[in-house]
């Protein structure tokens, strides 16, 4: 799987992420796909509603984003395409926490956020057998897309 983002989209979402240091954020990627490529043309940030004690190292979307996120591309002929999260002071590699909460097919963007600062962004897809995951190739482009709060507002 290839992801293809905008480096602006990819830095307003680090952004994000570096805010949310010493906690886990993330949110949802939406655009096109063409064959085995996924375009992202709105990165969507959504607030982190797991347990205030257990953000540290662990996200959980708001309540009914995914599906309203989902509802809102489907209606204007995009696709939900991935979600993206941070790992604070670790690697950008999925954990068993993530696998085990993960669907095949759909993209994982992983940032490693070290001491408030990205490091590294890696790309995931979860095998088909759903025991491990399979790094995909992350692409940037210079084309500039939009950027959605979790509230729908720009």
């Amino acid at each position: 799987m290839e992801l293809v983002i905008s480096t602006e989209l990819h830095d307003r979402l680090t952004h994000h992420l570096e805010n949310t240091f010493p906690n886990e954020g993330g949110g949802f990627l939406v655009g096109h796909i063409k064959g085995n490529t996924r375009h992202v043309t709105e990165v969507h940030l959504v607030e982190n509603s797991f347990a205030s004690e257990e953000q540290f190292h662990r996200y959980l979307a708001e309540a009914g984003e995914f599906q309203r996120i989902e509802d809102e591309a489907d209606a204007r002929g995009l696709s939900l395409l991935g979600y993206f999260h941070s790992h604070p002071d670790h690697p950008a590699i999925p954990s068993e926490f993530d696998r085990t909460h993960a669907w095949p097919y759909f993209a994982y963007l992983i940032v490693s956020v070290r001491g408030g600062k990205r490091a590294e962004s890696r790309l995931w897809e979860l095998a088909a057998n759903r025991e491990s995951f399979i790094e995909g190739q992350l692409s940037f482009s210079q084309a500039v897309f939009e950027e959605k709060s979790s509230n729908g507002n720009h």
